[in-house]
């Protein structure tokens, strides 16, 4: 999301006074949620899968590696020297990895496959345009968005691991970044990043997206990955704004459960504003279900709900 997000901010700031700045008076539903560190000093993340057993796979975009994190906060190196990793999605004993991600505007990102046992790496999909999110669909299709800029947009595209069939712009909605299944499995959710929208697209008609909310937090919160519960309770992180939102897909209501995660530019990294929360993903934990965060500024976080609010996730997961 990093070059689009920091083009489309700085086109918006230009055109604008610095008094469009000023938050739209984003509601807060923060208490009784508890916020830890499981691990931090990662580098940059965008993207993280549980992996099943207490455990994360989290993409490095900015060191370009894939770590693991196990249950009690242990980070190994996965794969290393990899162009600006992404979205990640496991399959049994597949993991599944984009990469390019704000670095392929004119094409050479890749979808590729690694096998967890062998460490056997295979590219299944090369030469995509800025490929972001990534998700698993129950018939084991995966759809990736990809997030493009020069224009025209890509929208979303679906690939077929066993038969290796590729539809590019499966869907067309422009500007997509973040993938979650609804609870029905019958569409999913992703954001249009430019104006802020969560937008649901059914599977039997990809074409016809329906907005659900506009997050209207200040100019650009930069919306990112997300993930729903059973319930369809969406949480989305804000990249840009440094925030997490919980988001009720049925009325549209939004409100933030976390804030101020956000990190200073640097030459590294910049832009305009401040960089933050980039994917959200439940997970269970010693309690229950908890929503895990990554952010750019290499920490990945856990965040406890309280506990009248039931954040259980669709089954099977």
């Amino acid at each position: 999301m990093r070059c689009l997000a920091t083009a489309l901010a700085a086109i918006t700031l230009a055109g604008l006074g610095s008094s469009a700045m000023a938050r739209a008076g984003a509601d807060s539903c923060a208490a009784g949620w508890q916020a830890e560190v499981v691990a931090a000093d990662l580098g940059g993340l965008e993207n993280l899968e549980y992996d099943g057993d207490g455990g994360f796979y989290v993409s490095g975009i900015v060191r370009g590696e894939l770590l693991h994190v196990d249950a009690d906060g242990g980070v190994r190196t996965v794969l290393t020297g990899l162009d600006h990793p992404a979205g990640l999605r496991l399959s049994g004993d597949v993991l599944y990895f984009l990469t390019g991600d704000g670095s392929t505007p004119e094409g050479g990102g890749t979808l590729q496959r690694l096998h967890l046992p062998t460490g056997e790496v295979t590219v299944l999909l090369p030469d995509l345009v800025q490929p972001n999110g990534l998700l698993l669909l129950p018939d084991g299709d995966l759809l990736i968005s990809q997030l493009s800029i020069p224009w025209p947009p890509v929208g979303i595209s679906r690939y077929r691991p066993a038969t290796g069939e590729f539809t590019l712009a499966w869907s067309t909605v422009p500007r997509p970044n973040g993938l979650a299944l609804t609870p029905d499995r019958r569409a999913v959710l992703t954001e249009d990043v430019a104006t802020s929208q969560l937008l649901r697209i059914p599977l039997d008609a990809p074409n016809d997206p329906t907005p659900i909310a506009t997050l209207t937090d200040g100019l650009f919160p930069g919306l990112d990955d997300l993930d729903v519960t059973a319930a369809g309770r969406a949480f989305v992180t804000g990249d840009f704004s440094g925030s997490v939102y919980q988001v009720d897909t049925a009325t549209g209501a939004w409100c933030t459960i976390a804030t101020g995660w956000s990190t200073p530019q640097t030459t590294l990294l910049p832009g305009p504003p401040p960089i933050g929360p980039t994917s959200a993903r439940l997970a269970p934990d010693a309690t229950g279900w908890s929503l895990y965060v990554t952010s750019i500024d290499g920490t990945l976080r856990r965040l406890r709900p309280p506990p009248t609010l039931d954040i259980t996730p669709p089954l099977p997961r």
